[in-house]
C-alpha cells in the first residue's frame, strides 16, 4: 500500500511538472502568435511522443473570426493537424499548406463543435523524444 501511495504521488508530481513546462512553453513560443485576437479561457496542451494521436472538440460561436494554433516542440518534428466538421467532414489539413505556418483563420457562420485532430510523426530515432503540443485558439468579433 504504502509502494502505491509513493507512486501515484510520484505520478501527480510529474503530471504537474510536465504541466507547468508545457505552460511555460507555451506562453513563450506560441502565445505570439495570437496577435490581434482574444485567447479563450481554455488551456490545451499534451505532451506527446513521435507517432503519437489526440483529439480536441471545440466549440466555435457564429458570426466570430477564429485563429486556431497548433504549437508543438521543435524536437517533435513537423506536427500535423487537422479540422474536421460534427460529421466528420475535413474542414483543414495542415499538411496540405505551408509547412512552417501552425495556425489557421477562419469564420464560422453557424455555432458548431469542430474536432482538432493532432499528429506527430513517426521516429526512426533508437531514443524517442517527448514534447508539449499545444492548441489555443483566440477570436475577435
Amino acid at each position: 500500500m504504502k509502494h502505491t501511495i509513493i507512486l501515484l504521488l510520484a505520478f501527480g508530481l510529474f503530471a504537474t511538472t510536465a504541466d507547468a513546462q508545457c505552460r511555460s512553453f507555451t506562453k513563450k513560443n506560441c502565445l505570439s502568435t495570437l496577435d490581434g485576437y482574444i485567447q479563450n479561457d481554455n488551456y490545451n496542451s499534451a505532451i506527446l511522443i513521435p507517432g503519437d494521436e489526440a483529439e480536441l472538440m471545440l466549440t466555435f460561436l457564429a458570426g466570430q473570426d477564429y485563429r486556431l494554433i497548433v504549437c508543438s516542440h521543435p524536437v517533435l518534428g513537423e506536427v500535423a493537424y487537422e479540422i474536421n466538421d460534427g460529421r466528420g467532414k475535413r474542414l483543414f489539413d495542415s499538411s496540405k499548406n505551408e509547412p512552417d505556418v501552425n495556425y489557421v483563420d477562419f469564420k464560422v457562420e453557424t455555432t458548431q463543435q469542430l474536432q482538432i485532430h493532432v499528429q506527430v510523426p513517426e521516429s526512426k530515432s533508437a531514443i524517442l523524444h517527448e514534447g508539449c503540443v499545444t492548441v489555443l485558439v483566440g477570436s475577435k468579433s
